[in-house]
Formats: C-alpha cells, sequence, structure tokens
C-alpha cells in the first residue's frame, strides 16, 4: 500500500497533502490485493458437507469475490447508519402504511408480526454523503459476505492499524440466525389459541433453487442454520403441500413439517401459480414467511421513494426534522414517469435513471443517456416507471491481470429492524452491478479510523 502522510486525527480524517478524506485516497490509490483464498476456502468449507463449495464458486463464479476491499470512513458508516434506522422508523408509521397498502394487493395487507429479514439497503457513495438507490427485502449475499470479510487480510502494517477487519464471520452469521429464531416469536410467541413449539425447520425456497445464480448460498445458509441447532431444507416452491393446517415439504419425513420459509422468490406477491401452496400456506398462517409480501410492499416497492419525499405529507405525520433531514439528505429525487412529464423527462434524460415500479436486479433498467424512442415509448406506456436522479457511484482501484483498473461501487447495508448487520461492496463496471466483472464482485467495507497524525 502506499500510505499518504499527514493524515488528521479523526475517524473521518482528511490527507492533509491532497485534502481527500483517507477512505476515498485508498480507493483510488491502494490497488493492494486482501483476500486470502486459503482463507475463504475455510470460511466457506467449515463443514465437510460443504466440501468443494470454493471450487464451484471460483469456476460457476469467477467474479463473484473481488480480490480487494472497500473503504469507507467513520461519517459514512454513520450517515448508512443513521439512514436505515431513519428509513426503517418512517415505514413502520401506521400512516406510513396507510398510503403505500392502499394500491398493494390483498396478500399484502395482512400484518402477522415477521418485520422481513435480509433487508438489503443499497447505496452509492458521494461527496455529499449516501445516497439510497434501491431498497431490497431478499438481498441476496449476505451468508456470503459474512464468510468473504473473515477472509481478508491487511496488506499492509498501515492497513492494519487504520482500516481493522470487518467483524468476524460468526458474529454475522450468529446474528442471522437469532434474525430467523426472532421472525418465527414476532409471529408464533407463546399466545394463545394455539401456541407452538420452538422453531426447528427451516426451508430455504427459490424457484429451481439448484439453478440459482447464489444456490451456493443456501447451502451455507443450510449449513448455518443446522450448526446452530435447527433443521433445514432447500426447497422448490412446487415441493411443498399442506396437511392439517402445516407446510410440509416433499422428501422430509412424515413427523417433520416446515416452522419458517426462509424466502428467496423474487414473485413478491407470490402471484404465480406455482406459488399458490405457499402463498396459501402464509394467508392462513400454517407457516412463518419471511421476508413476505406485506415487508416487500412496505419496503422494497420503488414508488416508495417518492411517499417518502413527500415533505408536506411527511410533516403532516409529525416527523421530526433531523429525520425529515436525514431523508431530504440520502434519497435521490424520484418521481414518476407520466404523460404530462414525458416531454419534460425527455429533456433531462441524461441525468436520470429509469426504473420499474416492481423490477429487482437491475432487470428493465435504462440510463437516460442509453434511451431509444422504441424502449421510450415502451416505458410511457406501461405506466409503470420511476424516474431517479443519476448518482454517479464512487469508485475503486483494483489490480485485474497485472493491470491497474478503476471500478465502480456500491455499498449494500444488511439490516434488521433498522439495525445494520453487516456493510459489503459491490464493484462493478457497466451500466449496473453485475457480478461478472474481472476484478469486480463482492468485497468486504473497512471502515478507516486513523488514530494519529503525520503516519505514512
Amino acid at each position: 500500500m502506499n500510505t499518504p502522510s499527514g493524515l488528521a486525527p479523526n475517524a473521518s480524517a482528511h490527507c492533509q497533502a491532497c485534502a481527500l478524506p483517507v477512505a476515498q485516497l485508498l480507493n483510488q490509490t491502494c490497488a493492494c490485493i486482501t483476500l486470502d483464498e486459503g482463507l475463504l476456502a475455510a470460511q466457506l468449507e467449515a463443514d465437510p458437507r460443504l466440501a468443494g463449495l470454493t471450487h464451484r464458486l471460483q469456476t460457476s463464479h469467477p467474479h463473484l469475490f473481488s480480490r480487494s476491499s472497500v473503504f469507507l470512513d467513520g461519517a459514512q458508516v454513520e450517515a448508512i447508519a443513521h439512514a436505515v434506522k431513519t428509513l426503517d422508523a418512517v415505514m413502520a408509521l401506521p400512516a406510513y402504511a396507510q398510503r403505500v397498502l392502499a394500491d398493494a394487493p390483498a396478500v399484502a395487507q395482512p400484518a402477522f408480526g415477521p418485520h422481513g429479514v435480509f433487508m438489503g439497503y443499497d447505496f452509492h457513495l458521494t461527496d455529499a454523503g449516501p445516497k439510497l438507490i434501491e431498497v431490497n427485502t431478499n438481498a441476496g449475499g449476505g451468508f456470503l459476505n459474512a464468510a468473504l470479510a473473515a477472509a481478508h487480510r491487511a496488506c499492509c502494517a498501515a492497513m492494519q492499524e487504520w482500516a481493522p477487519l470487518a467483524m468476524p464471520a460468526q458474529d454475522a452469521l450468529l446474528a442471522y440466525v437469532e434474525m430467523l429464531k426472532e421472525e418465527w416469536r414476532l409471529q408464533r410467541g407463546d399466545a394463545p389459541p394455539r401456541p407452538h413449539p420452538p422453531l426447528r425447520m427451516v426451508a430455504i425456497v427459490d424457484d429451481k433453487p439448484l439453478q440459482q445464480y447464489l444456490a451456493p448460498e443456501f447451502e451455507l445458509a443450510r449449513w448455518v442454520l443446522e450448526h446452530a441447532g435447527l433443521k433445514a431444507v432447500i426447497a422448490d416452491p412446487q415441493d411443498l403441500y399442506l396437511r392439517d393446517g402445516q407446510l410440509w415439504c416433499k422428501g422430509l419425513p412424515s413427523d417433520t413439517p416446515i416452522d419458517l420459509v426462509y424466502n428467496r422468490l423474487t414473485d413478491f406477491y407470490l402471484a404465480e401459480p406455482h406459488h399458490a401452496v405457499l402463498r396459501q400456506a402464509y394467508l392462513e398462517s400454517a407457516v412463518v414467511l419471511t421476508p413476505h409480501p406485506r415487508a416487500y410492499a412496505l419496503t422494497a416497492h420503488k414508488s416508495n421513494l417518492i411517499a417518502l419525499q413527500d415533505k408536506p405529507w411527511l410533516a403532516q405525520l409529525g416527523l421530526a426534522p433531523d429525520a425529515m433531514a436525514t431523508l431530504d439528505a440520502c434519497l435521490p429525487t424520484t418521481q414518476w414517469l407520466t404523460p404530462a412529464n414525458s416531454a419534460d423527462l425527455w429533456s433531462q434524460r441524461r441525468q436520470l435513471f429509469f426504473k420499474p415500479a416492481t423490477g429487482y436486479g437491475s432487470k428493465a433498467v435504462y440510463r437516460g443517456d442509453k434511451l431509444t424512442q422504441r424502449v421510450w415509448q415502451e416505458m410511457l406506456q406501461s405506466g409503470a416507471y420511476l424516474a431517479q436522479e443519476m448518482v454517479p457511484p464512487s469508485e475503486r482501484l483494483v489490480m485485474v491481470d497485472g493491470q491497474a483498473q478503476r471500478l465502480k461501487v456500491d455499498v449494500r447495508a444488511y439490516a434488521y429492524q433498522g439495525q445494520v448487520q453487516l456493510l459489503a461492496a459491490r464493484t462493478y463496471t457497466g451500466q449496473t452491478t453485475n457480478m461478472r466483472t474481472p476484478g469486480g464482485g463482492f468485497s468486504p467495507v473497512l471502515q478507516v479510523t486513523v488514530s494519529s497524525a503525520g503516519q505514512g
């Protein structure tokens, strides 16, 4: 690492020589490789049943893990944590729920208690602070990033002092298990009329799970749950069935019903025919489902970003000035694309991103400067597109085949009930995150803490 000198003594230190925040300077100049692949293999294959997982990932997902860390300063970490906490608190307000659920389908209306696991808040880092790009209810990569965070090593003494490594994998994994147990308690508890035994069986559910891009994460999640004393199965929703008011899975013992479903489906409202059993089990409270349709409607539907910027309405809710300021600082301007504003938005398109209100995984997302008239007319006719202020991502210098390259960065906060559990970054080239960029992929986030001046 080329270590900058003249560092100011605080968590958001600037290099006195160049006036840049130290975290930004490190991201732009330190191309060191910090991933210890042996440690990563040890984290991913902590159980004999996971043997070979690392090799399979390297073969099928060669750009899933970056070999470099991403640096954030204390102010950025604090701003992200405060934004997540504020957003969660606002989204929990009854008046907010009344507004955003007004147009949601019936399946999103019941409130069974669970909050929703693996909330993902995705940020771009700017000079004005972190900007929220979108919210996800079933953000993938939480288990993999916990393992990855424990597999990076300081490239020099200065890095070890300035940017201590992320939390041990076990801490994050334990938090995930406790989160699922809490979801169970929130719905089942011990109250009549039907007390339930403790949580025993968890099903990790996705369509054709073994064919999913992050299928290896399902195996890791299953081991983590079993290591914590639970039973776990990876299941396709078409293998589920209802019997005697409980949810079951083909292939499981006849005395082992599913207690909780960790939901990885992107059919957020369970509207597809082959999800009918899971939908019925959810509505009949035959199983605890998390995340669930209500959580998606409350938090991740992209039109919610418009409600969260409605200042007169938020003031009527009695939102405190500091909460209003936090939302104003972290949210890029977002509005519906309509026939009435289409001419204005077309003229401003180079400064805008266009997203479907119910999209996920960057599907059907368009940079305004890349739009054709054909796509523009299709978006207008759909009536379901949002125009969002373009927030350019920050950059990270990495080494690719011996050559230094600059990749784009976004930061994901994995959170539960407004508390950040783990920060992770994604580095990439192109229009959106893709996990297919040489040198890119998931990266651990290291917080820079500079304790004394004049080091270097």
